[in-house]
């Protein structure tokens, strides 16, 4: 479905600022924008629709500055219509744009066609393929000074010594140190990949405006940790992911990157319980209470784990390994505590 989600998302942003004023009803045009309360068509002014392609970025994305969630107007029609299945999302924007409908078969991402330099798939894998292995790097250095010494089966992330970024559409780019992070479908083909600028010495993030950018399709895909057999995490930050693999190293786990991309998940085959590690924000419960549904209308049991502060690395960092394993083994179901090893790695 991958191709078809593009191509659907960038006819919906040909007429933006329809679908905004279908969906998005509660908000009103400000200049090359929409502005609205949130996603699911609150009343306010904290997201802002682009209405027009401009040298940030085409028609459609979103952001919504109180949450930190963006997407494109796929999204926008999912949560507005809190749709669960992303073919019941695919449908509604066929009806929207009165298209026909179109076989979840009809298209295999990227098969047989020619690619342009500039898809984003291609650029992402070739970042990904210019990287490096993260030992002895500093991206192994940012992740110990977050806590995170668990580093077994991290092939999806990488380190890139010179990698580009542009502060502003119009700046000058810097080249700096970052973690790259492939995103992968439930094949394992790098779908996108997801960028942390860090400081040269791997102290922290870098010192800029937005060290964390993603490219490529992330709707439906993940970061992905460990081979995946019937039970699996899922979560939002790699951080936090990673952090759950540090006293659960048998886990197979996944990092959505945001809230809205949690919610729309794919679950892999013979999946029979999805561990949800959920983040205390407003977002973190609307993704948990969709994944929940979603999951449970196809017959997989979900459990939420929940973290004492704002997420498990915080956590973390905040009370150490022992404390979170005691949190942790207290919230899996009992079959899961001997088999996924409740115990450092």
């Amino acid at each position: 479905m991958t191709d078809v989600a593009h191509d659907l998302a960038r006819q919906l942003g040909r007429q933006a600022e329809a679908v905004c004023r279908h969906y998005l009803s509660a908000g009103r045009r400000q200049g090359h924008y929409w502005q609205v309360g949130d996603v699911r068509n609150s009343p306010g002014r904290s997201m802002f629709v682009r209405l027009t392609d401009t040298a940030k970025g085409p028609a459609g994305k979103w952001t919504d500055a109180a949450t930190g969630e963006h997407g494109d107007l796929l999204d926008v029609i999912r949560e507005s219509r809190g749709l669960l299945n992303f073919t019941d999302v695919v449908a509604e924007a066929q009806a929207f744009l009165r298209l026909p409908p179109i076989s979840p078969d009809a298209e295999a991402p990227h098969g047989g066609k020619q690619c342009s330099s500039r898809d984003p798939v291609i650029s992402a894998r070739r970042l990904f393929a210019a990287a490096e292995p993260i030992s002895g790097t500093i991206v192994e250095a940012y992740l110990r000074t977050r806590g995170i010494s668990a580093l077994h089966e991290t092939g999806s992330l990488r380190f890139h010594p010179r990698c580009f970024y542009r502060p502003a559409a119009h700046g000058p780019i810097q080249p700096l140190p970052a973690m790259i992070a492939a995103v992968t479908d439930l094949r394992g083909r790098i779908m996108g990949i997801h960028r942390t600028w860090l400081a040269p010495d791997g102290s922290d993030k870098a010192a800029i405006a937005t060290p964390r950018r993603a490219i490529g399709h992330l709707l439906e895909h993940a970061v992905r940790f460990g081979r995946v057999d019937d039970v699996m995490a899922a979560g939002e930050g790699i951080e936090t992911i990673l952090s759950l693999r540090g006293v659960l190293p048998s886990l197979p786990t996944a990092a959505a990157l945001s809230a809205a991309h949690l919610s729309a998940i794919a679950f892999p085959p013979g999946l029979r319980r999805l561990y949800i590690a959920r983040d205390t924000d407003p977002a973190g419960n609307r993704a948990r209470d969709s994944l929940i549904a979603r999951a449970n209308s196809t017959g997989i049991e979900a459990i939420v784990l929940s973290p004492t502060l704002g997420d498990f690395n915080e956590d973390l960092r905040a009370f150490g390994v022992d404390a979170l394993r005691a949190q942790l083994r207290c919230q899996l179901a009992p079959e899961d505590v001997a088999r996924l090893s409740v115990t450092s790695p």
